[in-house]
């Protein structure tokens, strides 16, 4: 059974005030909270193994080596990789795109062209830049209508044999709305001979990932959005894509022999992981992986759709707010403004007096603002530990800003 109450014990955070009113926390898509096994797995690692992974034949190297290992394979479950060693270890979605972006350069010569859409993250734009800047390449951009649906149509016209990179979110972090990543890979796949690259980081706290079925190249996450630590995340690539592309990071542990007149390097993983990692957050992060599975997709789903769904329909009572996305399919999260309020920022103060904490501005998504020629929203996002009665608190709070602010 899926135990709203029992869920929300497993946090301690939620137990706190804020401004002398008990925390609503509505800012999910930023970073979620940690459950208390989660942080008992980091503190763990630190009070009882801190050690250096895959480096030292004492017990303490030897324990926490295992334990991240075993983190890797439970990871690789989780999105269905077909082998551990397609699983690396990063920072999170940001350092993963860059990452992909750098590694990739070899391969993008001057006219070459990169496909991202217009829902991107600046995460997701910036690198690709970099690298159209440092090769010659060209970007190409997936336009969106005024409901945030991206017109396909366009990327039918842009594939062709110049195209080499396709990146493209499952989830927009501003808006909530999910792309059909299943039919942009089909169509790739179809038309050119581009690799595939998917930013997860707002999907994986929210859906069940097959990476084998998706059939891309290349997907990454963070963990802090799925209840694990900050500075946690993962780039899975299909085996023979990492193989065939140089190091990204240069230093200890991605080496097979070092010398002065020349290096060879580790297999995979150890050949993108250089340096020593965040070894207590990705132990803690197969710590989170336990603890969604333990929920279950289908019931995490089913909870913050209806989140959403109840969330919408009371802001939309509010005279003169407007939801951004609202005809669309998405997820986990509400995007608004009010009408005659010009400052998403305004809202927020008020509503986190009232101990209600979302997010606004523009969501690192500055060119989906200038779409909507608005400066930012104010977003709501849900997790599984959000209530109606939550939303309901959100509610009266954006009343209370729209009598205050007009």
């Amino acid at each position: 059974m899926f135990d709203i109450q029992e869920i929300r014990s497993q946090f301690s955070i939620l137990n706190r005030q804020v401004n002398g009113k008990p925390l609503v926390y509505l800012d999910n898509a930023a970073t979620s909270q940690k459950p208390d096994s989660v942080l008992e797995v980091w503190n763990k690692y630190y009070t009882e193994i801190n050690a250096n992974v895959h480096r030292g034949i004492h017990t303490l190297s030897q324990l926490a080596t295992e334990e991240m290992e075993l983190s890797r394979r439970k990871i690789q479950k989780f999105i269905n990789a077909k082998h551990d060693f397609e699983v690396i270890f990063t920072k999170g979605t940001t350092e993963g795109l860059n990452l992909i972006a750098y590694i990739l350069t070899q391969k993008i010569k001057k006219d070459d062209e990169i496909i991202i859409s217009y829902l991107e993250h600046h995460s997701n734009i910036v690198p690709w830049q970099l690298l159209c800047e440092r090769t010659g390449a060209r970007l190409r951009v997936i336009p969106m209508d005024e409901n945030g649906i991206l017109q396909l149509d366009y990327l039918d016209q842009y594939l062709n044999e110049r195209t080499k990179v396709v990146s493209v979110n499952q989830v927009s972090n501003a808006l909530g709305i999910v792309n059909p990543i299943e039919e942009i890979i089909a169509k790739t796949r179809k038309n050119s001979e581009a690799y595939i690259v998917i930013d997860g980081a707002q999907s994986v706290p929210h859906f069940n990932i097959d990476v084998q079925k998706l059939d891309c190249d290349f997907f990454v996450f963070s963990g802090h959005k799925m209840y694990a630590p900050m500075g946690t995340g993962i780039v899975y690539g299909k085996q023979h894509v990492l193989e065939s592309l140089p190091p990204f990071h240069g230093g200890g542990e991605m080496i097979a022999t070092c010398s002065f007149e020349g290096t060879t390097y580790a297999a995979l993983p150890f050949k993108y992981e250089a340096g020593t990692p965040n070894v207590g957050g990705n132990i803690a992060l197969g710590a989170a992986v336990d603890f969604i599975e333990k929920i279950g997709h289908e019931n995490i789903q089913n909870h913050e759709n209806a989140l959403l769904e109840y969330a919408q329909k009371q802001l939309l009572e509010i005279e003169g707010l407007k939801v951004y996305g609202e005809k669309t399919k998405r997820t986990g999260v509400v995007s608004f403004n009010l009408e005659g309020i010009g400052i998403s920022s305004d809202v927020g103060m008020i509503l986190d007096k009232m101990g209600i904490a979302v997010r606004t501005g523009h969501h690192c998504t500055q060119p989906i603002m200038d779409f909507f020629n608005i400066a930012g929203t104010v977003r709501a996002s849900f997790a599984v530990y959000n209530t109606f009665q939550e939303i309901d608190l959100l509610v009266e709070g954006v009343r209370k800003a729209r009598q205050m602010l007009s």
